[in-house]
């Protein structure tokens, strides 16, 4: 109910007060300041109430949902009105009645949308998309610069939304794999933005206007181990898992936890952080004609090419440099050609040691090369054990990365290699957990779960039985695995078979590609399977992917759409609004790389 409101003419008022006595007048007169304090109460209350945000997130690996938590913590701090979800769990057409939204997202591959933001921007790039002249919108956009399409779903978002009439209450800003620092300031920079909107100042004012430093009740607790400070665990164990003769070095490793506190869930990712092989670094020094102790930045360069800069892939930044002080080179002919698929084919392979060998004329002094090399980053591997039990050991399933053995010189992966050959249980290795909560078996145990996962995508869905298998979970569990050779690849085949004898897992599809003259997957075994995989899904089944995002992931996402096609005989765009059904609900997710 509003407060209503008593006006008197200035003349009439000294006019009536002067036939009250003084008590009366002194009354009246705390009447009148009481009265107007509950008008200002109230027109505060009500643009308070008026002013409040709606901010999304699209995230793949938990970084977005992190940034937004964190956002909507620091505006209600701040007394303003916040929300979050997911950007698939809005609805555009809801945006109408909305006045100010925060976006943050991740990019995915080769600048897709992240998974729980794909049917938000199908529905804000179509058509009937509405008109939202009436909103305020800013977007924090993450991504890696190593990628062509850097921050790609934050840019284009971020344009769309202008292109329906929002105007921008902030720049967008668009942030590297090193994101906190630009993060942070975007987030100051809204929370005082609209600070100031309800204190009816000038934007211009906005950075006068004092943000708490620290939300006093985070949305989430937040972990004291994290990329500035991870926890330094200890390897140990390292075991091969894949058989003499295999093509592809897979390992099992487990992580002691200690006195860490780390609390992890089947489905979160561990991030480790890695440090570069000593003999590559010998061979960068040499190929820069660099001494180990010539002084970086502060610091001696051996050190800073050991534990924090990027010596495999290199930074878009040091390939200008090398193809411009090396005029003659391929790579300055390559990237003259401006051809991004070309370069991309170029590159494939080669690592900065290649490429200082290739440029070899060019002079590149220690000082500059901090702004010339990427920061090393961690590493993020899907957690391949549950907490209910292995409580205190986090296991991991890797791939170890070796290529070009035959050309003279072995490349290896920066962290799967540092894993395999030169981590031990007496030198402590940094670790934080990266969360993946939208990547968890299902709150109802009753139902069934349909896994695919090749290779070492088997990953989380290890860790999935086990956390089936512990809980005395009721609901079916479907794996579909595969690889090369059932031989050599056939990872954990002895659990997996408790696992089928104990009846935790009640179906196993394998697919060995090159068993056979004509390969097979585990798309084929899908497609194969079409009207049980479907039955499972009209159950309440939930639908899992984990591994290959270019290929594996692409093709499976077909055969699903084949699958539910043929068994509901609508045609395809029946299929695509099923599949669409399936995100919205949480049953299809995907963890993706």
């Amino acid at each position: 109910m509003s407060t209503p409101t008593y006006a008197l003419p200035e003349a009439d008022t000294s006019a009536l007060i002067d036939v009250f006595t003084g008590d009366q007048r002194a009354w009246l007169s705390g009447f009148l300041a009481g009265l107007a304090a509950a008008q200002a109460d109230a027109a505060e209350t009500a643009n308070a109430a008026t002013l409040h945000a709606t901010v999304l997130y699209g995230t793949q690996t938990g970084n977005s949902e992190d940034l937004a938590d964190r956002l909507v913590a620091l505006l209600r701090e701040s007394g303003l009105g916040a929300d979050v979800a997911a950007l698939d769990d809005a609805d555009p057409d809801r945006l109408t009645g909305a006045t100010h939204l925060l976006v943050v997202t991740s990019t995915y591959g080769e600048g897709e949308m992240p998974d729980n933001a794909e049917l938000f921007w199908e529905a804000l790039s179509s058509d009937t998309a509405p008109r939202l002249e009436h909103l305020e919108f800013s977007v924090l956009a993450l991504g890696d610069s190593g990628y062509e399409d850097f921050c790609r779903a934050g840019q284009i978002l971020d344009t769309r939304l202008e292109q329906l009439g929002a105007s921008r209450l902030a720049p967008r800003v668009d942030c590297d794999v090193d994101f906190e620092e630009p993060a942070t300031a975007w987030l100051t920079d809204v929370v005082a933005r609209l600070r100031a909107q309800s204190a009816h100042l000038d934007p211009d004012d906005a950075a006068a206007v004092p943000v708490p430093s620290a939300p006093a009740a985070p949305s989430k607790p937040r972990s004291r181990w994290n990329k500035k400070n991870p926890f330094p665990s200890r390897l140990v164990e390292n075991r091969l898992l894949s058989a003499a003769g295999s093509a592809k070095e897979i390992r099992h490793f487990e992580f002691d936890l200690g006195d860490s506190g780390i609390e992890y869930a089947a489905g979160d990712a561990l991030n480790v952080v890695p440090r570069n092989d000593p003999a590559l670094v010998d061979a960068v020094l040499t190929a820069l004609g660099a001494a180990p102790d010539a002084d970086a930045d502060g610091a001696p360069l051996s050190n800073r090419l050991t534990t924090e800069w990027e010596i495999t892939t290199p930074s878009k930044d040091l390939l200008k440099t090398l193809a411009e002080r090396s005029p003659r080179s391929d790579l300055a002919a390559v990237l003259a050609r401006g051809e991004r698929e070309t370069l991309d084919a170029w590159l494939w392979g080669r690592d900065v040691l290649d490429l200082l060998h290739e440029c070899e004329g060019a002079r590149l002094d220690p000082a500059e090369l901090a702004e010339l090399f990427r920061p090393l980053q961690p590493r993020a591997y899907s957690i391949s054990s549950s907490p209910l039990t292995s409580p205190d050991r986090i296991h991991l399933t890797v791939a170890a990365v070796r290529y070009g053995r035959g050309s003279g010189r072995e490349h290896r992966g920066v962290c799967s290699t540092f894993l395999a050959d030169r981590a031990t249980d007496q030198d402590p290795i940094g670790i934080h957990l990266q969360p993946n909560a939208a990547f968890r078996v299902p709150a109802d145990p009753d139902r069934p779960v349909v896994m695919v996962g090749p290779g070492t995508g088997i990953a989380p869905f290890r860790a999935f039985l086990h956390e089936r298998a512990a809980s005395s979970a009721p609901g079916r569990n479907w794996l579909l695995f595969g690889d090369q050779h059932r031989a050599t690849d056939f990872i954990y085949a002895d659990e997996l078979a408790e696992f089928t004898a104990s009846g935790v897992l009640h179906r196993l599809d394998l697919a060995f590609s090159r068993d056979q003259a004509e390969k097979v997957y585990v798309q084929t075994r899908m497609l194969e399977a079409s009207a049980e995989l479907y039955g499972w899904l009209e159950d309440g089944g939930y639908f899992y992917v984990c591994g290959d995002a270019s290929r594996m992931a692409k093709d499976v996402d077909r055969a699903l759409r084949e699958v539910i096609a043929s068994q509901r005989g609508r045609g395809a765009d029946d299929a695509d609004e099923y599949v669409a059904t399936l995100k919205r609900e949480k049953r299809y997710v995907r963890d993706v790389y």
